[in-house]
């Protein structure tokens, strides 16, 4: 697996500035939804893959983390991190930068493998399974980044 095929490319589109003169807030979660269906791809999920195995993706859980601000027709580059798996369910981590790259925001998500036929979780096709196996073990090695497991709440002097 490349670094290459494991990261989706976008732009800041016109219609996902909002008053404030950057990317609205829903524009990060569309921008991380089309990464997790290039994620799909890569790892044999597109469209002939889950009619193939009557298989798919759901996401069960996700945490966005908004660091910096970005701005009409900026480039993006997000890049996912397998942060541990299981036979039908993948912890990740979208990294979204821009060409500097400054990481502008994060999606920590919580992905669970379904089986279209019987609309139950289920695990991961073989074919499916090897790819994730082989991701799983280059990014098993990754430092995870920071924004990983945070809790959302008031911090409150003691």
């Amino acid at each position: 697996m490349t670094e290459q095929a494991l990261h989706y490319q976008d732009h800041v589109h016109h219609d996902w500035v909002d008053y404030n003169g950057h990317m609205n807030d829903a524009a990060y979660a569309k921008v991380f939804s089309l990464a997790v269906e290039a994620f799909m791809d890569t790892i044999g999920l597109n469209a002939d893959g889950r009619e193939q195995h009557s298989y798919t993706i759901f996401t069960l859980e996700t945490h966005l983390c908004y660091l910096q601000e970005a701005h009409q027709d900026e480039q993006l580059t997000v890049n996912v991190q397998l942060l541990d798996i299981d036979a039908k369910r993948l912890h990740v981590i979208f990294l979204m930068k821009n060409v500097n790259d400054d990481l502008l925001a994060t999606s920590e998500q919580m992905l669970m493998g379904i089986d279209t036929d019987q609309e139950r979780p289920a695990p991961f096709p073989d074919s499916v399974a090897s790819t994730v196996e082989a991701i799983w073990n280059e990014h098993k090695q990754l430092e995870a980044p920071k924004q990983m497991g945070r809790k959302i709440g008031i911090k409150r002097k003691k």
